[in-house]
């Protein structure tokens, strides 16, 4: 987990590919997407915040120029040797490499975001196609609900109470433990936020 707030992201190719990755790292970091031309769903994103550059050639002087104070590169274009042209540049100067063609420096994970809860499902490249398939079965057990982010709240008020309150390590995990197993914690967040936490309270007293 990375912030990439302030890490520029840049991808060289404008099809289906560069779209998915610029999907993802647009709400994430400044992406510019640099290629000859862009789908419709590449120009959607530009509305988004996606910088993009339109070219008709790229030399290597001109792939050094846009990779300059680049955090991540993606060469997501249709030919390979350009790819491959502008992972060997990248990496020269200290980029990091998320290559379609394999995983190199990164793999990016299929993502499942619940308020401040994020999982992610990588098989380190070798399918995309397995990570999403095995993140839409998660989907289908983790419903999208009010409860998981009120928990995640619920227990971080309850972690700076116990460093307070409880001397050791072990028994605030203990605490916190038994919290995540109440069944009646879980059963008032759908109710009450305020009476769910009466009850983790109670769990320290």
């Amino acid at each position: 987990m990375i912030n990439m707030e302030h890490k520029k992201v840049i991808i060289f190719g404008g099809g289906q590919v560069g779209e998915r990755k610029a999907t993802l790292f647009v709400k994430y970091a400044p992406t510019t997407l640099i290629s000859r031309s862009f789908t419709q769903g590449i120009h959607d994103l530009n509305r988004q915040g996606l910088e993009l550059i339109k070219i008709s050639t790229l030399s290597d002087n001109e792939i050094l120029d846009y990779i300059n104070g680049a955090f991540i590169v993606i060469p997501a274009t249709s030919d390979r040797d350009l790819n491959l042209r502008i992972a060997d540049i990248a990496h020269s100067n200290r980029c990091l490499v998320n290559s379609v063609d394999g995983l190199d420096d990164l793999a990016v994970p299929s993502i499942i975001q619940r308020g401040d809860i994020t999982l992610s499902i990588s098989t380190q490249g070798a399918s995309p196609a397995l990570s999403k398939f095995i993140r839409l079965k998660i989907e289908e057990t983790i419903p999208d609900e009010a409860e998981f982010e009120d928990m995640v709240r619920l227990l971080k008020k309850m972690r700076e109470i116990l460093k307070t309150e409880v001397t050791t390590q072990k028994d605030r995990a203990s605490i916190l433990w038994d919290i995540l197993e109440d069944e009646n914690v879980w059963k008032a967040l759908d109710g009450s936020y305020e009476v769910a936490f009466d009850i983790a309270r109670k769990h320290v007293e």
